[in-house]
């Protein structure tokens, strides 16, 4: 095969990843929350500086400059995603809550991992879950993993008569003429969301922070607690541009065409040179 048919080859590979994130984007148009993702491609030719192994025999009919030989194609280089937030729509239930703001997250526990690891979501629409054979309920997502609050998971005793989640993310029941806060959500402040890793379920993690050389505090940090944060009775929608998914769909899908007449070019090119008598 030749390397033109090589390089066509390898990117169509790659615009196929494509595909399949503005698919996902799409089929996330309408959850609560979602963050877009946008791929960004780069040429394979930067991975062959300096890939020669200094035999001083392979010098000498080399066509390109020196440290460089000749590229392979195209490849998605990362598929970033987009902080932003959604529109904010009302929906009048008082377990929905939504995040004014960019880089604002609820923390939850992560039940797969005995409730060790915390996960962060933009995703406030909540649930309340019965705790074992208790009169307890507990404050959940929609998977039955925790809402931690200042203090740890958000446990009420039922049997109240209404609740509502305040701006400063107290939360307060009624029974009869009385009020209570049974709690308060810990709504922290991502200062370097970009680190964040997608784990699925709408759900993000931070990854080893040791490894890249940052501490705790330099990425997380708590609200500042005079900033109300969250508006209540409401949820935050997919930030995702549906008419500049389907634009970038086409885009894709000609790019993915023309690399595979490339081959087919390539491919009758060489049935005529087989011809040649």
């Amino acid at each position: 095969m030749s390397r033109m048919m090589i390089q066509a080859a390898v990117t169509m590979d790659q615009l196929q990843h494509k595909l399949d994130l503005i698919g996902n984007n799409m089929a996330n148009s309408q959850t609560t929350g979602y963050k877009s993702r946008e791929a960004e491609f780069s040429s394979l030719l930067f991975q062959q500086i300096n890939n020669v192994s200094g035999d001083p025999e392979n010098e000498g009919n080399r066509l390109t400059p020196e440290g460089i030989r000749v590229g392979s194609g195209a490849k998605l280089g990362t598929a970033n995603l987009d902080f932003t937030s959604g529109t904010i729509t009302e929906t009048g239930r008082a377990l929905d809550t939504a995040l004014r703001g960019d880089n604002y997250f609820y923390q939850i526990q992560d039940t797969e991992n005995d409730g060790e690891v915390i996960r962060y979501t933009r995703d406030g629409s909540f649930h309340l879950s019965p705790v074992n054979d208790t009169e307890d309920v507990m404050l959940t997502t929609s998977d039955g993993n925790p809402v931690l609050g200042q203090t740890g998971p958000i446990v009420m005793e039922d049997g109240f008569d209404s609740i509502d989640i305040q701006a400063n993310g107290q939360i307060m029941v009624g029974r009869g003429d009385q009020t209570e806060v049974v709690g308060e959500l810990d709504i922290v402040e991502v200062i370097r969301p970009q680190l964040l890793e997608a784990t699925g379920d709408n759900n993000f993690q931070l990854p080893d922070l040791a490894e890249l050389g940052f501490e705790m505090d330099e990425i997380i940090q708590a609200t500042d607690p005079t900033i109300d944060v969250i508006q209540s009775n409401a949820l935050e929608r997919s930030n995702v541009d549906v008419s500049k998914q389907m634009t970038d769909l086409i885009t894709a899908q000609r790019s993915y065409q023309f690399n595979a007449q490339t081959i087919s070019i390539g491919d009758e090119m060489k049935g005529l040179i087989n011809q040649l008598r």
